[in-house]
């Protein structure tokens, strides 16, 4: 038991100190202060948002200019005046076309704002119930009848 020495110390189940860091200002001048060894790092890349960042976003943003597709075309206003006056002749409310030709009083709406998509199908509907026509180049002209031989 001669070689043992009695002056070294050994510690058991005390952790190493980490390494602190600091968010603010504030905290790291109180660290230079008290003499700690101060370490700065500036990241590189913080991961954010990449497409926010200065010309890529323009870029981008004028790439999607180029690819636009052209919103679907609506329907003429012709046409909704057209339904209008055709359905005040029959007396018809929106709502009683809408039954007849089965679709929701909204459809009717839209078609008559002139803020529907054209459908054929709706269009050939409302041609059949209010005999006028809708489609081609004379909208608004009365439908005649199936000829008789």
């Amino acid at each position: 038991m001669s070689n043992v020495d009695w002056n070294s110390k050994t510690v058991i189940g005390q952790k190493a100190k980490a390494a602190k860091v600091t968010k603010n200002e504030s905290d790291l001048n109180g660290a230079r202060r008290a003499g700690a060894v101060v370490a700065t790092e500036k990241k590189v890349s913080t991961g954010g948002n990449k497409a926010h960042q200065g010309t890529d976003h323009q870029r981008i943003v004028k790439l999607d200019r180029e690819n636009e597709v052209a919103p679907p075309p609506k329907v003429a206003p012709s046409v909704g005046r057209a339904m209008q006056t055709a359905r005040m002749e029959l007396k018809l409310s929106q709502k009683e076309v809408a039954q007849k030709i089965n679709e929701k009083p909204s459809v009717l709406q839209d078609y008559e704002s002139g803020k529907a998509i054209p459908n054929p199908q709706i269009l050939a509907k409302l041609e059949r119930t209010l005999g006028v026509k809708l489609r081609g180049s004379d909208i608004g002209k009365k439908l005649e009848g199936p000829k008789k031989s």
